[in-house]
């Protein structure tokens, strides 16, 4: 099928059995389940950067601004369920590996497309269960996203079903991860060697080993706090011989690993998008795919490093900070593999090389923060601070959502069929830029000088760096609303977006645009690596 006939055909967007709604959350087309998942977690993550938005407004002066204290506790609470478990977990790997990694495999779907569409479905049932918890019960749950107990078991707000709904979400991330490892597995095309394939398939194959391994453990954590509010057995109750501590042990052993579940995709994303647009092959790709796997498996034993202030012995803080150093390796060597592709490349600085380069950069100031937090002696000095909250927020803002930005601008346009506009898409992102470092690098330094995080007021020496980062919150925001806006109309009445005009390598250019419902009229036969522009024969 020719590009301009496919475009005419209107590829997967047509070619079904059913009209309407249906035809969409009933399909089992990786294509369509792909872009569900990225409307729902797009729409959650404007929804948690509105609240973001009215935190940073309650905190822009000191005492009460525009709510109460039990608001404010509410509001960080949801901001962090929604941001977390409904945007940046599913963000990446259930949108854009849904969209890509069949294709990018040579295959016609992924391996149980009905699985598949399961999961979707647990999904939304698990954003709606959570989402109920807000309106019904005692009120929205109070406790932080980390549900730490002793709070979280005797609080009387809703928290019982928050949590049941990340319990179901857990499920669909679970079935997410088999589903890929299965396909990367058993559905490569002939000649798709383990050293062809893409580096996003490479980091989404990493992250779903972590999620499915982690994630059973925050499910039973979980339900043991749920088992707590309702029998009150004591698990984690000191007075009848329970142990608090014990669940942040459960909890970080999860959610430790699940910041890799967060980043490895983003990672994925710009070891595709750096050598596209620098024109060269990239640079370490054997070292890149695997400090992916060593990244997740040194990422798994690092959960301590969050707990040096809980009472741990000396000599746990020492193996916890030793092996969180460790994991510093891989990441860096990503980083100086990509530097490195961009040397002597011939560099087009569009909207996802923009964002690409972001993400290098933020990147690396949160994770050279967070060597701060994982050395004890620095941590105890800034735990529990707006430090953390600003390191946080440099990892998986500035990498996990500046790479779902640049996968956007990458990817979209090829199952769209159309394209956004330049122009706007480089000035959404000059002002999320600016605004990002604004806002969270003041929290940074809020923090060193002593400001606690979680609070709802504060002391009247921290107020003007407040407002400095509350100013770097709307300017932030108003360069997400370009980018939001310039994308959506892009994909829907933008110029039409025909053949392989980035110059990619990897097997979703060489198909039409959009794409078939079946990917490939014929099996392909893999003959060159994914950037190997010359086997590719792309100019």
């Amino acid at each position: 099928m020719s590009q301009e006939s496919a475009m005419a055909e209107g590829g997967f967007w047509r070619d079904t059995g059913r009209t309407g709604i249906g035809a969409w959350i009933f399909s089992t087309d990786h294509k369509r389940i792909g872009l569900m998942y990225l409307y729902c977690v797009l729409g959650f993550f404007l929804v948690g950067a509105f609240l973001g938005l009215l935190i940073r407004l309650e905190l822009m002066a000191p005492g009460p601004t525009i709510m109460t204290a039990q608001t404010y506790n509410a509001m960080f609470t949801v901001h962090g369920v929604v941001m977390i478990f409904l945007f940046i977990i599913p963000g990446i790997p259930a949108s854009f590996g849904n969209l890509v990694l069949p294709i990018q495999l040579g295959a016609r779907d992924v391996a149980f497309p009905r699985v598949n569409l399961f999961s979707w479905w647990l999904y939304a049932i698990g954003a709606v269960i959570v989402l109920t918890s807000l309106f019904t019960g005692g009120g929205a749950p109070d406790t932080g996203w980390t549900f730490y107990v002793p709070f979280s078991a005797r609080t009387t707000t809703n928290v019982s079903l928050a949590v049941f709904g990340v319990f179901v979400l857990g499920f669909s991330s679970i079935l997410t991860g088999i589903n890929f490892i299965t396909t990367i597995h058993r559905m490569r095309a002939p000649g798709m060697t383990w050293t062809r394939i893409p580096l996003f398939t490479w980091s989404l194959y990493a992250t779903a080993w972590v999620q499915v391994l982690a994630t059973p453990i925050i499910a039973i954590t979980l339900l043991l706090v749920v088992t707590e509010r309702i029998l009150g057995l004591g698990l984690f109750d000191p007075t009848r011989g329970g142990d608090p501590v014990m669940y942040q042990h459960m909890f970080w052993i999860y959610s430790h690993p699940a910041v890799y579940i967060m980043i490895l995709p983003g990672m994925g994303v710009i070891s595709d998008i750096i050598p596209v647009f620098s024109r060269k092959p990239i640079f370490g790709y054997k070292m890149i795919a695997f400090s992916s796997l060593a990244i997740a498996a040194a990422g798994s034993a690092v959960w301590g490093h969050h707990m040096y202030t809980s009472g741990m012995s000396d000599l746990g803080v020492l193996v916890f900070s030793f092996l969180t150093f460790i994991v510093a390796i891989p990441s860096a060597i990503k980083v100086f593999n990509w530097v490195s592709t961009m040397y002597k490349g011939s560099i087009s600085l569009e909207a996802p090389m923009l964002f690409a380069l972001s993400f290098i950069l933020l990147f690396s100031i949160g994770g050279l923060s967070g060597l701060i937090l994982g050395a004890a002696a620095t941590d105890i000095h800034v735990h529990d601070t707006h430090f953390v909250v600003g390191h946080f927020h440099y990892v998986m803002f500035g990498g996990t959502g500046f790479a779902f930005f640049a996968a956007a601008h990458y990817w979209l346009p090829k199952y769209f069929g159309r394209r956004y506009q330049e122009k706007p898409a480089i000035i959404g992102w000059v002002l999320m830029f600016i605004g990002f470092n604004i806002l969270y690098f003041t929290m940074q330094v809020l923090g060193m000088e002593g400001m606690p995080r979680r609070y709802y007021d504060y002391l009247p020496e921290f107020a003007r760096l407040n407002f400095v980062a509350t100013v770097g919150s709307w300017i932030m925001l108003a360069g997400v609303a370009i980018v939001v806006w310039n994308l959506w109309r892009g994909l829907f009445k933008g110029e039409p977006f025909i053949g392989n005009p980035w110059g990619g390598a990897s097997l979703e250019w060489s198909i039409a645009t959009p794409p078939p419902t079946e990917n490939f009229e014929e099996d392909p036969v893999v003959s060159h690596g994914p950037y190997d522009f010359k086997g590719a024969g792309v100019p």
